[in-house]
């Protein structure tokens, strides 16, 4: 097949760069444009960043020169999809002007997650969700696309949620993270707080954790997003890890099952991505892991190159008949959390007809 054209908005920065380095080894996908803030425009790309990856930027996108987040910036490109990167401050206005224009965006920026009409999407989980494209397209007007990537932490905790909602239900759920310093951007947090430190608070992200699941674990009835009866109490950590946000999850199931079919359950899930093949779909979503130790950040994050999240120390609260459960689920937050679940994203848009 003929590889699709994409863009990247914030090309330059920690998630862009991600974009960037997965996107340009895909095998459906070629980078053709790349946008960052004004004072970077024109320079080559090669100029422009500070690489913060392992070895260089890749040699296939090194000479991009740099345009403007527009339509006229964009223009004459002939972009199929369109990877957004940037703050949320402004993504709200950049997007939807690319959107009015024609362009299909999958968007990691937080802004919009929760409208009715705008799909957020872990493929594995809710790949039905795509269908709220046509009622976004009749309500606003909009010739284009907006589909938004979820929160990190929000990615990860539904992720083991999915199969456990769906086969033994669940009522309630305590989520404590411990979040990678990545999520915050390269200089997003001072070393000076975080060196021998845990800072036991991010702003606004407790309430995305608290929220964003349930539209993603929601059932889609005809034109609108049904929530499961869930309630979740989040308590966001920052901690002196480079990559990789682990959760420590305690929640109530609906049933009694024992701790091996829990295990069994999680470890054969599987979605969509994976019965289509897609390229940047992990064989396991979900490896569950025995050692009493794991899973941790240095040696896991990277699991089914950083798109397999790991679950680790299932054991159950108070007695045999009690319906309460811990475990730690960790995922790389650059990857799943972020790009590489919204190139998964644009894969099955294309493979599902949505591109």
């Amino acid at each position: 097949m003929d590889k699709l054209r994409v863009g990247v908005l914030g090309a330059t920065g920690l998630v862009g760069q991600v974009f960037v380095d997965v996107l340009a080894r895909h095998p459906w996908f070629e980078v053709k444009a790349l946008a960052a803030s004004p004072g970077k425009r024109g320079l080559r790309y090669a100029e422009a960043v500070s690489w913060r990856l392992e070895g260089e930027p890749p040699e296939a996108v090194k000479d991009i020169r740099l345009v403007e987040p527009t339509p006229a910036g964009f223009s004459g490109e002939g972009l199929d999809i369109v990877f957004s990167a940037i703050p949320s401050s402004v993504a709200e206005s950049v997007e939807v002007e690319l959107v009015k224009s024609g362009f299909t965006v999958i968007s990691n920026a937080s802004n919009m997650r929760m409208e009715r009409d705008i799909p957020l999407v872990v493929p594995e989980i809710n790949p039905d969700h795509l269908d709220l494209i046509r009622i976004q397209g009749k309500t606003r007007g909009w010739r284009g696309v907006l589909v938004k990537n979820p929160n990190c932490s929000s990615a990860i905790l539904s992720l083991p949620l999915k199969p456990l909602l769906d086969n033994f239900g669940v009522k309630r759920v305590f989520v404590t993270t411990l979040q990678a310093l990545s999520g915050a951007g390269y200089t997003g947090v001072p070393s000076m707080a975080i060196l021998d430190n845990i800072i036991p608070y991010i702003k606004r992200e407790e309430d995305k954790i608290e929220s964003e699941p349930l539209k993603i674990l929601g059932k889609l009835r005809r034109d609108a997003i049904e929530t499961p009866g869930i309630s979740i109490t989040a308590t966001a950590t920052r901690v002196p890890v480079l990559h990789g946000h682990l959760e420590s999850v305690t929640l109530e199931l609906a049933s009694t099952p024992d701790i091996e079919e829990i295990k069994a359950t999680m470890a054969k899930f599987r979605g969509k991505p994976q019965e289509l093949n897609l390229p940047t779909a992990p064989r396991n979503p979900l490896i569950v892991l025995e050692g009493e130790d794991r899973p941790q950040p240095r040696l896991d994050r990277n699991a089914g190159a950083g798109m397999s999240v790991t679950v680790g120390r299932v054991r159950k609260v108070g007695s045999r008949d009690d319906s309460w459960y811990r475990f730690l689920v960790l995922g790389h937050n650059l990857v799943r959390g972020a790009a590489g679940n919204a190139v998964l994203i644009a894969e099955l848009m294309l493979k599902t007809g949505f591109i």
